[in-house]
């Protein structure tokens, strides 16, 4: 058994040593068998989940969930430090000369009056900083673990900074029209690469003209898909006052019940 001293408050370097003991020979069995790769997904999720915290505006959830994220961050570090690559003074030191760095209106001399210089302070910063020479290169920078519809709308913001652009949201959603039709032409050629390649393209506009209108695509479907849900628990609510269960009805009948659903969530 592991001997640690109880306390009434922990801070960071609790933190830290409750992980290294964790990993230690006398540790925890799972933990001491994790690797960056195995626990990259675990990530994803506790950053999630500190989101939803966030768009609850919960705090005692947000402060939870914040600190199953810093886990992550303390355990890839204390990984790292086994390995030799860095530890968690490295991580802070990088982050605190970044942002330094990029914020000279702040710590240097450079004078910035509004959020749009600071921006575009930031964005010539980042490049040369990364050593991005072209406008392509930011494009590329942009991570690919992101969810699509995420990725999509920043590379579509980095275009714009080179001038490759819809000059407005009517030009971008004329634009979802025009794949629209692309879409049903491969859609009746039956080639199922043509398909796909298609409707890739047609969500990338729907992408782009959300950004046109100031909206974010992925909180956008998000909203959609709770919307649906909301609606589907309705129409299933409705058919079993009925005492049948919504697989035995036929879709005409169901889509009537999907439409009194959805005129009781409009009242």
């Amino acid at each position: 058994m592991v001997e640690y001293t109880q306390k009434d408050f922990y801070d960071i370097h609790d933190l830290q040593e409750i992980v290294k003991l964790l990993r230690s020979p006398e540790g925890c069995p799972w933990d001491k068998e994790q690797n960056h790769t195995s626990i990259r997904n675990d990530f994803l999720e506790e950053a999630y989940e500190a989101v939803e915290a966030i768009d609850l505006l919960d705090m005692a959830m947000m402060r939870e969930e914040l600190g199953d994220v810093l886990l992550q961050v303390v355990f890839h570090c204390t990984l790292a430090e086994e390995e030799k690559a860095f530890d968690f003074n490295a991580v802070c030191d990088e982050i605190c000369k970044k942002l330094i760095i990029r914020h000279p209106h702040v710590f240097g001399s450079v004078k910035a009056e509004d959020t749009e210089t600071v921006l575009n302070n930031w964005d010539a910063i980042k490049m040369e900083t990364k050593h991005q020479e072209t406008y392509t290169d930011t494009l590329e920078a942009v991570a690919k673990s992101l969810p699509a519809l995420s990725r999509a709308q920043k590379v579509g913001k980095r275009a714009k900074k080179a001038g490759m652009d819809f000059r407005t949201a009517e030009e971008a959603f004329s634009c979802v029209q025009a794949e629209h039709d692309e879409l049903q032409e491969a859609i009746q050629s039956g080639n199922q690469e043509r398909i796909e390649d298609e409707f890739g393209d047609l969500l990338f506009s729907c992408v782009n003209t959300a950004r046109h209108l100031g909206l974010d695509a992925e909180q956008a479907l998000s909203r959609a898909t709770e919307k649906f849900i909301r609606r589907f628990e309705q129409t299933e609510q409705l058919v079993t006052e009925t005492g049948r269960i919504m697989p035995d009805l036929p879709i005409e009948e169901l889509d009537e019940y999907w439409k009194q659903a959805k005129e009781m969530q409009k009242k």
